[in-house]
């Protein structure tokens, strides 16, 4: 008779968990899920963003690990556009692909992490005032995204039709880093077409994103990037992958609401 250590128990349990957080993400489009251990990601961030900074009940007493959990192409939109059809007045409501995320994550995710064994919190970049995570630097540190001077993340496939849902804090050992660590190709692109494509002149290399000249241009001449980011569209990588119009056009009317009244305080009193 054979007896499993518990070294082996333990890397079944990380291994079936991140299997179960897989499927179940992939049903909804989480097409993007990289995992490294958590103190590889506190080691590059400020005090503020560590993982010892986050508070909730249900925490696991030792963040071992941080899974992220993205999207890259439009797979994510279509399931959020068919759930949406099919529930009356979500569309109405103040955050409705966010409040998309937090159902598919609490109702279908967390639950298959925890079924497999693991303990784990859900951290999401969309909830304001309280501690949470760096999303920008814990994408470049687990191989989800690089920099870029478009003032995105890029991802070797899905260029910058990306996005970041969540991070699970969970408490098994994973180190599972994605095929963007030390991506960077800006430095290297030939035709740089998103400079050219910006219609402020807000991105130049190497500055990158001129971001108080992009504000106030998308503020001062709206309807000239109401429905879409030019320079990101002229992205040379992963232009496959664009997000659809109406996606497009979502994600940046929500983007012009963020930006408006730091403008308003920031750049435009100062005129």
């Amino acid at each position: 008779m054979t007896t499993e250590s518990p070294d082996s128990g333990a890397a079944n349990i990380a291994q079936n968990a991140i299997a179960a957080i897989r499927a179940a993400g992939a049903r909804y489009g989480l097409n993007l899920v990289a995992a490294i251990p958590a103190d590889r990601y506190d080691s590059v961030v400020a005090p503020a963003y560590r993982t010892g900074s986050l508070v909730s009940p249900e925490l696991p007493a030792t963040p071992r690990s941080i899974v992220l959990i993205g999207n890259g192409g439009e797979d994510f939109w279509r399931a959020f556009s068919e759930f949406a059809d099919r529930n009356t007045g979500w569309r109405e409501r103040a955050n409705p692909l966010d409040d998309f995320t937090r159902e598919i994550i609490e109702r279908d995710v967390v639950p298959s992490a925890r079924h497999a064994g693991a303990r784990c919190v859900a951290i999401y970049p969309f909830v304001n005032g309280g501690p949470s995570l760096n999303f920008i630097e814990l994408a470049k540190v687990t191989g989800l995204g690089g920099p870029s001077i478009i003032g995105v993340v890029l991802h070797p496939t899905y260029g910058p039709w990306m996005a970041f849902r969540t991070a699970l804090i969970i408490d098994v050992e994973l180190d599972l880093p994605g095929a963007a660590i030390g991506f960077d190709p800006c430095p290297t692109c030939v035709p740089r077409s998103c400079i050219a494509a910006c219609p402020a002149t807000a991105v130049a290399f190497p500055a990158g994103w001129d971001i108080p000249k992009c504000l106030t241009h998308r503020v001062e001449v709206e309807a000239d990037c109401a429905s879409r980011c030019h320079a990101r569209v002229a992205c040379v990588v992963g232009p496959e992958h664009l997000y659809p119009d109406d996606e497009l056009a979502y994600h940046h009317g929500r983007a012009l609401g963020a930006m408006r009244p730091w403008y308003e305080a920031n750049i435009r009193r100062h005129k």
